[in-house]
């Protein structure tokens, strides 16, 4: 069985295609319809999402003599 994704796993995005790519639902056989898991992904995939702008900040603010 497949790890469940976690927000930390948002450091791994660098493009579109790595979203699709990171998110998984390990419980996707138990949903009761793939209405429900399509779902679920879609609010996985809007969480990490939501992150990179925090991960991007804290990234800068780690390497401040890039910003020169």
């Amino acid at each position: 069985m497949t790890k469940r994704t976690t927000i930390n796993d948002a450091i791994l995005i660098e493009d579109g295609q790595d979203l699709e790519r990171i998110v998984k639902d390990k419980r996707a056989q138990w949903r009761a319809n793939n209405a429900r898991a399509r779902r679920r992904q879609r609010r996985y995939k809007k969480k990490l999402i939501a992150e990179l702008p925090r991960i991007i900040t804290d990234i800068h603010s780690t390497y401040p003599e890039d910003e020169a």
